[in-house]
């Protein structure tokens, strides 16, 4: 069975830094994209960053240059650094894969993980 583990969120100060991890675990054969949401009230969840597999990125314009994201395929690992953190990036953040190939979705299926809260406070 595939899951997407986060880790990384917690408490941090505005202007410091937090980096987020997001493994995918199971029988995997590859993965086409993988990206950072995060919870917006009233909205979907809303794109704060992108990686195709060839290492292709895309950023919420509202995080240029202060969030970074990255990943390493032979471990099914995406990565979000973020600094200069801002109280309006407080919110739950979560992780996807796209076209995700295994043996019970040989086509490439979605998967989200469970979510880690990013707080950011004085």
């Amino acid at each position: 069975q595939v899951q997407l583990v986060e880790s990384g969120g917690g408490l941090v100060q505005p202007g410091g830094s937090l980096r987020l991890s997001c493994a995918a675990s199971g029988s995997i054969f590859s993965i086409n994209d993988m990206g950072w949401y995060r919870r917006v009230p009233g909205k979907q969840h809303q794109l704060v960053a992108a990686i195709t597999s060839g290492g292709t990125t895309t950023y919420a314009d509202s995080v240029k240059g202060r969030f970074t994201i990255s990943r390493d395929n032979a471990k099914n690992t995406v990565y979000l650094q973020m600094n200069s953190l801002k109280p309006e990036d407080t919110t739950v953040y979560y992780c996807k894969a796209d076209g995700l190939t295994s043996p019970v979705c040989l086509l490439g299926c979605d998967y989200w993980g469970q979510g880690t809260q990013v707080t950011v406070s004085s």
